[in-house]
């Protein structure tokens, strides 16, 4: 008799965002066994490789998703550190790592490299999506998020610690195209927090105030992360 092929397992380089979030769920959905979340915390606010907001709600990812969380910070060498994880990876037997990856070439093109350098497979679900399409596939997939930062003109600071789903999608993809920004935020407008996703076993909720930085720029001072 046959048996079954062993279900390869691997990583997901978690955020907490909402590509991150879709990118776990594709791990997931394709029968992936999710090892572990990943959280690199750069030490750069303006990191181009990693999500930087919402570090409050880090040690809660594991509680919420059931899937257990390594939280490594990467000081000013980032790349040194992602190859370093990547091989750490590969030593422990994971077959590949999922990104949220969507459009940015130098996160995808520097991904690849450390992936394949370590020998792992690196699948990136969301790349060259349709912006419009892809949110409006998470609210009807019965994702939901909230925005930590607001960089844009047309984005209102109502936004910030507020449940984004369908409804709140829509004015979102109407307000980018009157003011020209990117409805996935992937041109720095916003950064997000996933508050609860389909194969989650639980949701987060999160409150905190407003802080005006600048013209049309608004970030959430996180004050307390439930659980829930």
């Amino acid at each position: 008799m046959v048996g079954h092929p062993p279900i390869m397992r691997v990583a997901v380089l978690f955020s907490g965002g909402k590509d991150s979030a879709y990118a776990l769920h594709c791990a997931l959905t394709n029968g992936f066994d999710v090892g572990e979340l990943l959280v690199l915390k750069p030490s750069n606010p303006a990191s181009w490789l990693f999500h930087v907001p919402g570090e409050e709600a880090h040690r809660s990812f594991e509680e919420l998703t059931g899937i257990p969380v390594k939280v490594v910070e990467t000081g000013s060498e980032e790349l040194k550190t992602l190859r370093e994880e990547f091989r750490r990876l590969k030593e422990e037997g994971y077959y590949g790592v999922y990104t949220g990856a969507l459009l940015s070439d130098y996160q995808r093109i520097n991904y690849n490299q450390a992936a394949y350098s370590e020998g792992l497979v690196l699948f990136s679900p969301l790349w060259r999506k349709n912006q419009e399409e892809y949110m409006r596939h998470l609210a009807a997939s019965g994702f939901t998020f909230t925005l930590l930062t607001v960089s844009a003109e047309g984005l209102s600071p109502d936004l910030l610690g507020a449940e984004i789903g369908a409804a709140e999608v829509e004015r979102i993809i109407s307000l980018s195209r009157r003011f020209g920004f990117n409805p996935s935020f992937e041109g720095g407008e916003a950064e997000t927090l996933i508050l609860s996703a389909p194969l989650f076993r639980k949701r987060l909720q999160v409150e905190g105030e407003v802080e005006e930085l600048g013209p049309a720029s608004y970030r959430l001072q996180i004050r307390e992360v439930r659980v829930l």
